[in-house]
């Protein structure tokens, strides 16, 4: 096994740079190269953000009417998880990634070469449009592969039922994947921002980005203040989408924005359980 912690990296020439996030990049650089050049940062990166984000709103399902300020947005009020769901769901996003995905990245490490690391930091034009063709992207590839897993009923029943074992989504059931779920997300995840050659900062940013999103998709409260919500023209699909497609799976496939749903017909609205 490769030892990481000497992994000698191919630093890019540098130059010049007035860069905003340069002195960011400058600091990573200097003060935690091991841990970035790491490849196991990326699975730290997603798996600690999809913990951290989830978490707040387990703490709201468990508080419940106790908390009617956040509590009266909750979608599906007569379908509230236990901790049992919770933990078994946090159970089994942890076992996929200590027993399948850490395997894969290290064997990785004896295939895929070293990656480098540039000196320069993207610029935020850079970030944001990386960023922005890195999710289209993405989401264009979940949308095909969503619609495809839920037409074919051995494919659904092998592969993506098992995200489906809820009608009411809940923060930690987020990362509920089948195991071939989660080698098509992964990979995807992981090699669209090196088709696209974004930046690592750009990669990392968008990673955390997207998790946001996909954890507040499954939230289960069409929270006012919500991307979904502050985004304009209704361009993300947001918790009330996805809750939705919980209740009708024939509806609102995409995972992030909302407009091939639209051209393609699979858009429903929200219909709220009272």
């Amino acid at each position: 096994m490769m030892n990481i912690t000497e992994l000698t990296l191919q630093l890019q020439p540098s130059r010049a740079s007035d860069r905003l996030l340069q002195p960011f990049w400058d600091y990573l650089l200097i003060h935690h190269l091991p841990l970035i050049s790491s490849p196991f940062f990326p699975v730290l990166l997603a798996f600690s953000s999809f913990f951290f984000f989830s978490i707040p709103f387990a703490a709201l399902d468990l508080l419940a009417e106790r908390v009617p300020l956040f509590y009266k947005y909750k979608i599906q009020p007569d379908r509230r998880p236990t901790v049992e769901m919770m933990v078994t769901n946090f159970i089994i996003a942890l076992s996929n990634h200590i027993f399948f995905v850490v395997p894969v990245v290290i064997i990785s490490t004896f295939i895929l070469p070293i990656p480098t690391v540039p000196k320069d930091a993207p610029t935020l034009y850079e970030l944001f449009t990386g960023g922005l063709a890195v999710l289209l992207l993405f989401d264009t590839q979940y949308y095909i592969w969503h619609f495809i897993h839920h037409k074919h009923p051995q494919l659904y029943r092998c592969i993506h039922a098992i995200h489906h074992e809820y009608m009411a989504p809940f923060s930690l059931s987020t990362e509920r994947l089948s195991i071939p779920e989660l080698i098509t997300v992964g990979f995807w995840s992981n090699q669209d921002p090196i088709i696209l050659k974004c930046h690592p900062l750009t990669m990392w940013c968008t990673t955390i980005f997207s998790i946001w999103l996909s954890v507040e998709d499954h939230i289960g409260y069409d929270l006012p203040w919500s991307l979904s919500h502050l985004v304009p023209f209704g361009l993300l699909g947001g918790a009330a989408a996805h809750d939705m497609h919980h209740q009708k799976p024939s509806s609102n496939y995409a995972p992030l924005f909302s407009h091939w749903d639209r051209i393609f017909g699979t858009s429903v609205p929200l219909k709220r359980k009272n």
